[in-house]
């Protein structure tokens, strides 16, 4: 089986659970669910139509300064940005703006506007986007070019560690979610496109693009 993210074909079985098999990585320690099996774009909107994600949740805020309050430390000032996935309601936004940045927007299913693919940007941020990847390689491809020289790439997603609790991980639980990364998948991703990783916090990366 060919590994989405580094696209290897190494992959073996790791895991059925119900009717759901997943496999693992050797080369970049991803687990992913079996390709045939992904949902398709109705059911995946449909899911994320239930996430409630307030710009007044003051938790929900706090959950996404685990990944601004690094980025922020590590920018200049009045730097451009994307928020890559955005979803119905960006909250990430905000917290960038409110520091002075701009920031775009982009979602395929909420906000599709093409434009903002078209240009370049100081940072781009995946906020719990990268374990709905069903093409990963092709989409961290697509990030790479969407970074300045010098440009920071924010993940936050959970990353997989415990394989005896896999089965019952309420992150695998979630019908969209299709990839889970461990530390070092983000390393090995940082490794292969030339990037620079800091890994600031628990399930968080900050990947920086070195200058040209």
């Amino acid at each position: 089986m060919r590994c989405p993210v580094c696209e290897h074909d190494a992959a073996h079985p790791f895991q059925t659970v119900g009717p759901r098999h997943y496999w693992r990585c050797p080369t970049c320690s991803c687990t992913f669910l079996q390709p045939d099996q992904r949902p398709g774009p109705a059911a995946e909107q449909a899911e994320y139509r239930l996430h409630q994600n307030h710009p007044g949740d003051a938790g929900y805020r706090r959950h996404l300064e685990q990944l601004t309050g690094p980025l922020l430390q590590r920018l200049p000032p009045a730097q451009s940005g994307l928020d890559f996935g955005c979803g119905p309601g960006p909250v990430l936004p905000d917290l960038l703006r409110d520091a002075g940045h701009a920031v775009a927007l982009y979602d395929p299913f909420f906000h599709p506007d093409d434009t903002t693919l078209t240009t370049r940007y100081d940072f781009v941020t995946c906020t719990e986007v990268v374990e709905h990847f069903h093409h990963p390689a092709d989409e961290f491809r697509r990030l790479q070019g969407l970074l300045k020289p010098g440009g920071w790439l924010g993940v936050m997603t959970r990353f997989q560690t415990d394989d005896a609790r896999f089965a019952q991980w309420h992150y695998r639980r979630d019908p969209t979610h299709v990839v889970f990364y461990r530390e070092t998948t983000l390393r090995w991703l940082a490794q292969h496109h030339g990037w620079l990783c800091e890994i600031p916090g628990p399930n968080v990366a900050l990947l920086h693009k070195p200058v040209d």
